[in-house]
């Protein structure tokens, strides 16, 4: 199939025990730690690396401050990482590593590695749920996550240069296999993996003047978990990017922070699956943003009761 998932993703930064802080406020686990860089995982065997000198093998950053230098992809088989390697390698220089990835760049100047993929399993049980002729929690009032843990990266959005879009694009879809799920022609590309069945596994989001990194998203288990985790993260002092809601393309439910590394994180959940008989949806405006997005009016002056 080809490539399955996000792998590891490194970012350089400025504040290395802030960062920290924000991914074991996050739900990440904290597996290596020096004054340089630290290594967090996701339960399903991601790694996320924070290095404030990410070393020569990565290419210069695309902005200024802390972002993210790279986007290391699994793929399914030796044959197949081979096979794309060969593929990248004839217009793009490429260098392997000790660890076994290669690495090049993409059009935006984003570092792209490739390796085996190494998935963990892990169990998921999502909370049981009761309503009118369906009850599947029986004398047992639910408990407080209190906080998420992520299960995996889900997928990584990166703002592109408008101009060169096309090629931007042509480097994943060309030369890496992703298949375009929505097409926004105002807007950017969703795009999955070969051997993902998310609807989306990366978005490149067009800007008429800047390269950046936009987010990366965590799934975790259930709306709640999407409440909880993003109420977690407030009390802890961080700050909420976008509130609670549920996009239109893909369907999930989000919750964005900004973080300390450059760009925000969604807690993401429910996400559309899609198998390769879903065709590409083409957008000549875009889409509302959400289905829906939290509201209140407490943050309006209240009436007088």
């Amino acid at each position: 199939m080809g490539i399955q998932r996000i792998e590891s993703v490194t970012h350089s930064v400025d504040d290395l025990g802030a960062c920290v802080r924000f991914f074991e406020d996050f739900g990440l686990f904290l597996v290596e730690r020096t004054d340089e860089h630290a290594v967090f995982e996701t339960l399903t065997g991601q790694t996320l690396h924070l290095d404030t000198d990410p070393g020569p093998h990565l290419p210069p950053p695309v902005e200024d401050g802390p972002t993210l230098r790279e986007v290391v992809w699994g793929v399914d088989t030796r044959e197949e990482l081979d096979r794309l390697v060969t593929a990248v390698a004839r217009d793009h220089r490429v260098r392997t590593t000790a660890d076994g990835v290669h690495h090049t760049v993409d059009r935006s100047g984003f570092g792209v590695g490739l390796t085996l993929a190494r998935p963990r399993k892990v169990t998921v049980e999502p909370r049981r749920t009761n309503t009118y002729g369906s009850v599947h929690r029986w004398n047992e009032p639910l408990e407080p996550l209190t906080r998420a843990h992520p299960l995996r990266m889900c997928h990584v959005a990166l703002n592109i240069a408008k101009k060169g879009k096309d090629e931007a694009v042509a480097f994943y879809t060309g030369l890496l296999g992703f298949r375009p799920t929505d097409v926004v022609e105002p807007m950017g590309v969703f795009m999955r993996a070969p051997g993902d069945d998310d609807q989306h596994t990366m978005l490149l989001c067009h800007r008429p003047d800047r390269v950046s990194v936009n987010h990366i998203a965590y799934e975790v288990p259930g709306f709640d978990d999407v409440i909880e985790g993003g109420n977690y993260m407030i009390e802890r002092g961080w700050r909420e990017a976008r509130r609670l809601g549920r996009h239109t393309v893909g369907s999930n439910v989000f919750r964005f922070l900004h973080a300390p590394c450059g760009g925000r994180v969604e807690y993401a959940a429910d996400m559309d699956r899609v198998d390769d008989t879903y065709e590409t949806r083409v957008h000549e405006t875009t889409p509302p943003h959400h289905i829906w997005a939290l509201r209140t009016n407490r943050d309006q002056d209240a009436p007088a009761s």
